[in-house]
């Protein structure tokens, strides 16, 4: 039997072998930046690389080398864009992103969309970005609110995108993929749910509950305590605290803000009813131009990718090799192609700073209908 020592001292050597050659394969790919800077080609030639990992793993004596070299020289070749991406940064010959950098967001003279009514957590929230005074209105739905900003009604529309007990709103991804408005500020909202009936009514009363769907997730454990209530949702929270409101009946129930109690003269009955008492929802700030504050801190960005081994990691190792911080990452089925989805990243930084724009570049070259959602 071979001694274990001599083995590793092997591997040592052909590992020390591996790094010579990969630093001089890097020095190559530097040369070859240059003489694309020089002629305005780009970095990424599919077929190139194509014809390459089938070249060398055929060079494979097994099936089991044959896949290891690929994987191998998948991941050699990514690195090497990358280097050619930063190198053309530097060079300063990779282009504008085509966003305006403002000093800050106009939250005085604007005029500002969100779904609901009076007294809705969107509405809230709205006001706690713009100010009490905001020029605002409503609509009956978030697809509504988008079509607003699009059409140039609303400057700015504000839409629930994450609840911390709940989870993410599928829908607001979705429309953020169908229509060209971007991201420009966000607003965490503390929820306190309550549960609004008419004045003077008694939890005895209650037979029927209503609210939006998110809110009586919130409430489940609360909800649970009283089996006998039937649970109906309706498309917002104020919604539901108006419909009570309106038909006068003891035997319906809201849950909803205090907020929308005062703004549909209901009573409080019990709050917070909420389970998570840290409940909270992440409001977007949403408008039609592409433009980003001088402070911006998070970047938004959405894509598909060739459906591959390897392609997501290759497409966030850009955020590796740039330093960047990836804060979330989600995933949406693309309508009628089963199994395929478009991908939505948060991260940090600012669209002006090289590194954000060189991890762009990169991932735009490399991934399918990419798409920056905005930087806040």
């Amino acid at each position: 039997m071979e001694d274990l020592n001599e083995l590793r001292k092997e591997i040592d050597t052909i590992d020390k072998a591996m790094v010579d050659l990969f630093e001089k394969r890097m020095d190559v790919s530097r040369r070859v930046a240059e003489y694309k800077i020089a002629n305005g080609k780009k970095v990424l030639d599919r077929e190139r690389e194509q014809q390459k990992l089938e070249s060398l793993s055929a060079l494979a004596h097994n099936s089991f080398n044959c896949h290891g070299v690929q994987e191998l020289f998948q991941q050699i070749m990514a690195m090497s864009r990358k280097l050619q991406y930063q190198l053309l940064e530097k060079e300063g010959v990779s282009g504008s992103l085509p966003f305006t950098r403002i000093d800050q967001i106009d939250r005085k003279h604007c005029r500002v969309v969100y779904q609901g009514l009076e007294g809705a957590y969107q509405h809230e929230a709205a006001m706690q970005y713009f100010g009490k005074d905001v020029n605002i209105f409503h609509m009956s739905t978030w697809k509504e609110c988008m079509e607003a900003i699009k059409e140039g009604m609303a400057d700015y529309a504000v839409l629930p995108i994450e609840n911390s007990s709940a989870g993410e709103v599928d829908a607001i991804y979705d429309l953020l993929e169908e229509y060209d408005n971007y991201i420009v500020g966000e607003q965490i909202l503390k929820i306190n749910h309550a549960l609004l009936g008419l004045p003077g009514t008694k939890l005895s009363d209650i037979k029927t509950v209503y609210s939006h769907p998110q809110a009586l997730m919130q409430c489940s454990v609360y909800l649970d305590s009283h089996p006998e209530w039937k649970q109906i949702s309706l498309s917002n929270t104020a919604v539901a605290a108006e419909k009570v409101h309106k038909e006068q009946d003891k035997t319906q129930a809201a849950i909803a803000s205090p907020a929308a109690a005062e703004f549909h003269g209901l009573e409080v009955l019990e709050m917070p009813i909420n389970h998570n008492r840290f409940n909270s929802t992440r409001f977007i700030i949403v408008t039609n131009r592409k433009m980003y504050a001088a402070d911006a801190k998070k970047v938004s960005i959405c894509f598909e990718l060739p459906h591959k081994s390897g392609s997501l990691y290759n497409i966030l190792s850009h955020m590796i090799y740039n330093d960047l911080n990836m804060c979330k990452i989600e995933s949406r089925p693309i309508p009628e192609r089963n199994w395929e989805y478009h991908f939505f990243v948060d991260f940090e930084g600012n669209l002006n700073d090289s590194a954000v724009k060189n991890a762009i570049r990169g991932m735009m070259e490399e991934a399918v209908n990419f798409k920056i959602l905005g930087n806040y």
